[in-house]
Order: structure tokens, then sequence, then C-alpha cells
């Protein structure tokens, strides 16, 4: 038996919406109350533990990997204005290049003897690793005036010079020369260098179409 408590004496006042509480004459009669609260007190607690923050060396590790995603993404994604030449577009470096002396390089001939560049001026340089076209390598042989020496450079070995003619075909195996025109490797068509007397660069063609189109630069160099 239990009994109504909430309004008799020596109780403080309850909220009114509780109802009228009964407090039973033997309290194993809340047994079962009292272990549904125990539960759900056991339940609150370990949702805390399942989420709680991770700390020390986990935390570090997710700190690491979201860092390194990042990274990642801001090197490989993808950037609208972001604008750079195009595949075989020559340097535009080369016509920098006119009123400096041209490298003490030695090149090589058929037998890989050793050729200073510097001693064959006046000169026209015609890089042909990319192309051996000779019909401009003879057209440039015809057009040169007399005194100015034509050279065919290309890469490994000397390409063959156009029969009839006195060009003089060399080899730059270690790309010193195409390196100091800042012209990228294996580059098509013909670069041309001109030279004076002094070793002083008057032009830099890098994509030759016609030698014969420079005939004023040509003639300067024989002066």
């Amino acid at each position: 038996m239990g009994k109504a408590d909430a309004d008799g004496p020596g109780l403080p006042d309850l909220p009114p919406e509780w109802g009228r509480v009964v407090v039973p004459d033997d309290l194993a009669a809340l047994a079962d109350e009292a272990e549904q609260v125990r539960r759900e007190l056991r339940r609150a607690a370990a949702d805390r533990r399942r989420w709680r923050p991770p700390t020390g060396p986990v935390l570090v590790l997710i700190v690491a990997v979201l860092t390194t995603i990042a990274g990642l993404a801001a090197v490989t994604w993808p950037r609208a204005g972001r604008t750079g030449p195009a595949a075989g577009t020559p340097d535009p470096a080369p016509a920098q290049l006119t009123g400096r002396q041209l490298p003490a390089l030695d090149l090589v001939d058929g037998g890989q003897s050793p050729v200073p560049l510097r001693g064959l001026l006046p000169v026209v340089v015609l890089l042909v690793d990319g192309c051996a076209c000779p019909e401009q390598v003879t057209e440039a042989a015809t057009a040169v005036p007399p005194g100015v020496n034509v050279v065919t450079v290309a890469g490994t070995r000397p390409r063959a010079a156009p029969p009839g003619t006195s060009v003089r075909a060399l080899a730059d195996p270690a790309g010193g020369l195409r390196a100091f025109l800042h012209l990228p490797a294996g580059q098509l068509g013909v670069t041309a260098v001109l030279a004076d007397r002094s070793g002083r660069i008057t032009l830099v063609v890098p994509e030759v179409t016609s030698v014969a189109d420079h005939h004023a630069e040509l003639s300067r160099l024989a002066a």
C-alpha cells in the first residue's frame, strides 16, 4: 500500500504538473523504475564517450591527412586564368640576345674533334638538330657574302652538308648553344644565329623561313 503524500505535511511543494505523487510503503516497488533510470544514464554516458573529439596522436594524424589533401588539390586543381606559351612556341628570349657576344663553345666535327665556335667568325650558324632542311641550308650558303662562314649545328652527330656547298657541318652534343639561346631541345625547323667579326650577335631567328629575307644583316657581317 502506498499513500498520496504530494499534499501531505512535511514534504516540500512539488510542481503541479507532476500531478499526484504516491510514495509506496515498500521501496522495492521502485526497483524497476530505478533500473530503467540507471540504464538511461549509462546509455547517455556511452554516447558521450563515443562522440568524444579525437585528441593526441589521432588528432595530429587527421590534421596531417587533411593538410596533404588540401595541398594536392591546390596543385592539381585547374586554373582557368593560367596561361602559357603553346607547345612548340619559341621562347621570346632569343630576340634579347642581339648585341651579346657569341659564347666561346667548342663544337665537334665528324671525327669528334673540337672546333671552337668563335674561330669561325663572321658566321651564320644554322641549328638543324630538329630538321635537316637542305633547301634552307643551301639558300643560306648562296646568300652570304664572301668571307662569311655558314655552319650547321646538329645534336649528337653532324648532319651531312648539302653537296656543292662550302657549309661546315658540326655537332653540339652538350647542347650548350641551344641552352644559351633559350631554345627547347628537339624544336622543329631551323634556327639562325648571325655573328660579326667581333663575335657580337647581330640577329637571332628562332624559325627561319628564308635566310634571304635578312639580306641587310648578312651584308653587314662582311664589313
